[in-house]
């Protein structure tokens, strides 16, 4: 351990850390992504087992030096019933960039590495884009409401591009996030909203509906994630320092309505509503959730 340092060289050494992990499992990664272009069913086999291992391996060596620089407490419930072997759609609370680096420590090698959903433009990014690719990220392609007025013929069509695309996942496990608020919690965008919680921004339903709507009948359940700092929301900087000394996580495992299945979101105005009163529900209690550990874990040094 590396307390006994000043906080500013272990954020230098856990910078310098987290930038040669990254390059050297990013070069490998490239390498791979040489096999997954080739056109034949073992490569791909191959190329998908050395990505999500790649993957893991990136998010243990990350473990290992946030291990090394503090001895954070982990407050975790709700993991219990969790198969590697099934498909999940992640969901949480967002506070902090910490917030991904957490939920990958307690989540890794419990289900498979968490991707999110991509614009299909984001595919020619330089570099990342080929990472994203090469670990295999779905990408989504979607059309604009005024594109889509011009050519009404096209509604759906984004929807049924993107399902094709996740096709893919149907014998290969995966887990799927996302942040339902859609940006990190501050007090000025809390007041900003007017957001009738107390502890969280107002949830847009879109983005979960669109997971659902691609490929909902693939997911097991959804794990609602929900995250607790009793310090105080940290920045990455302070992780990389070791001074996030408590984490409280908890989950919990959501069925999906079935009423929520094979349903599209953006034409279906019923069913909007419904989904949207639905996820506001799921908010109430996560807020609910949020005031007792508040009350549970207070600061402490």
């Amino acid at each position: 351990m590396l307390e006994f340092l000043p906080a500013v060289v272990r954020g230098i050494i856990a910078s310098l850390l987290l930038a040669l992990n990254t390059i050297l499992l990013c070069s490998f990664l490239f390498c791979v992504a040489l096999v997954k272009a080739l056109p034949f069913a073992l490569t791909q086999r191959l190329s998908l087992w050395l990505m999500n291992h790649t993957h893991e391996a990136w998010i243990s060596n990350n473990k290992a030096w946030m291990q090394l620089v503090c001895r954070t407490r982990w407050h975790v419930q709700g993991l219990e019933g969790l198969d590697y072997q099934h498909s999940y759609l992640v969901t949480s609370n967002h506070q902090s960039w910490v917030d991904i680096m957490v939920l990958q420590y307690v989540l890794n090698r419990r289900i498979r590495p968490l991707k999110f959903f991509l614009k299909q433009e984001l595919i020619w990014v330089p570099v990342i884009g080929l990472a994203w690719w090469a670990l295999g990220f779905p990408f989504m392609k979607r059309y604009s409401k005024a594109y889509l007025e011009k050519h009404p013929e096209k509604k759906g069509k984004d929807l049924e591009t993107t399902r094709k695309t996740c096709a893919k996942f149907r014998n290969n496990p995966v887990g799927i996030f996302n942040f339902v608020e859609g940006t990190r919690f501050t007090d000025a965008k809390h007041a900003q909203q007017q957001s009738p919680f107390r502890y969280l921004l107002k949830p847009k339903a879109g983005g979960i509906a669109f997971v659902l709507d691609a490929m909902g009948e693939q997911l097991q359940s959804i794990i609602d994630v929900t995250i607790h700092y009793p310090a105080g929301r940290p920045g990455f900087w302070d992780l990389l320092c070791g001074r996030v000394k408590d984490v409280v996580v908890r989950f919990e495992e959501v069925q999906i309505p079935a009423q929520f299945l094979g349903k599209n979101y953006e034409q279906d105005t019923a069913y909007r509503q419904e989904f949207q009163g639905w996820i506001n529900q799921q908010w109430l209690d996560k807020d609910a959730l949020l005031e007792t550990l508040h009350r549970e874990y207070p600061a402490r040094p």
